[in-house]
């Protein structure tokens, strides 16, 4: 389970403890692309407490309920709900959890804000989200095809807000542990690390993953640098001495820092792309991501997925402007150029 050259795998991963009084349990997601996320669970004498809590199916709940099982315990048994941050396969399962067991449900204030825009109609959702395809440029015909391709419901689902607000450096109630929460926006604007002092554990989310990078999606505020943010939050967890990272997909993380430059060269080979691509002609954020670097060639990257790739990439032509790399002029769509070019 620690392995860096571990490859992805169909089975899920066992239910495991990995401290004492910690376990980790693998729930199912219902997609092809990422099969797990991790939920880690937190033994006290009052109860349980969850660190994330998995997609709301019937699966990801059976699977749950089986691995609490294994650890002694019910979903009624469980106290309080970490969520690190409000993207469904983290936070889905909460408010069910919540219902059945009285448990309380904590996010950063910023994701709890952000699940508010999904309280909306289904349509305005819908349009706000192909906003961000017009603001890049997509010819009309693909977004016809990217919104077709949205799951049935996905603008349809009212989430659940959370009880408690969990802030940067705040100590969870969680009795006997000494959970303390940092705030390391970027893949969502309130995503949560939690560090566990006892055993020197940093509990990563979506934040640091062991084999791929989180998406870091645009933000239509001038002044938003989701990417930015990204960057400096890896330096902030890079702080804490760990000596295992749990992250919420895949599988452990031995070395933290070797992980964090691993990320940072990532994302730096993504700005010479761009600087090449504008370089080459390319103007619109449309045009520049077809000439990125992804996990497949772009032709082949389909529906929601695709919309996220937008996003990424608007993301890093943000961090660029903010650099002072690039300028982005007003057109419709906008269009980007290098400063001093």
């Amino acid at each position: 389970m620690t392995s860096l050259t571990q490859p992805p795998s169909v089975e899920l991963p066992p239910v495991e403890r990995l401290r004492p009084g910690l376990w980790s349990i693998p729930v199912p997601l219902p997609s092809a692309g990422l099969r797990h996320v991790f939920v880690y669970l937190f033994e006290a004498d009052n109860g349980g407490y969850i660190v994330d809590a998995g997609w709301d199916t019937e699966e990801a709940y059976d699977a749950l309920s089986a691995g609490l099982a294994l650890a002694g315990y019910q979903v009624s048994d469980i106290r309080g709900v970490l969520a690190t941050h409000m993207h469904h396969d983290h936070y889905g399962l909460a408010d069910r959890v919540r219902t059945e067991s009285g448990a309380w449900v904590a996010l950063h204030p910023a994701d709890a804000a952000a699940l508010r825009f999904f309280t909306s109609e289904p349509a305005d959702l819908v349009a706000g989200m192909n906003r961000l395809l017009v603001r890049g440029g997509v010819p009309a015909a693909d977004i016809a095809k990217m919104t077709a391709a949205l799951p049935p419901g996905s603008a349809g689902a009212k989430p659940a807000l959370p009880d408690v607000l969990i802030e940067d450096g705040d100590r969870p109630d969680v009795p006997g542990w000494d959970l303390r929460a940092i705030w390391t926006p970027g893949h969502s604007p309130g995503h949560l690390c939690f560090w566990e002092p006892a055993h020197r554990l940093l509990l990563a989310g979506d934040h640091v993953l062991p084999r791929i990078t989180p998406n870091i999606p645009f933000a239509a505020a001038e002044s938003a640098d989701p990417l930015g943010d990204f960057l400096r939050s890896l330096d902030k967890v890079e702080q804490y001495p760990a000596d295992e990272v749990l992250p919420a997909h895949e599988f452990r993380i031995p070395d933290l820092s070797r992980r964090l430059a691993e990320l940072r060269a990532h994302h730096e080979q993504r700005f010479r792309e761009i600087v090449t691509a504008i370089r080459g002609g390319a103007v619109t954020a449309w045009e520049i991501c077809q000439r990125m670097t992804w996990s497949r060639p772009w032709h082949e990257v389909e529906g929601f997925m695709k919309r996220a790739a937008l996003a990424e990439g608007m993301a890093h032509l943000r961090a660029l402007q903010k650099r002072g790399v690039l300028r982005e002029l007003d057109g419709e769509p906008p269009t980007w150029q290098l400063v001093g070019e």
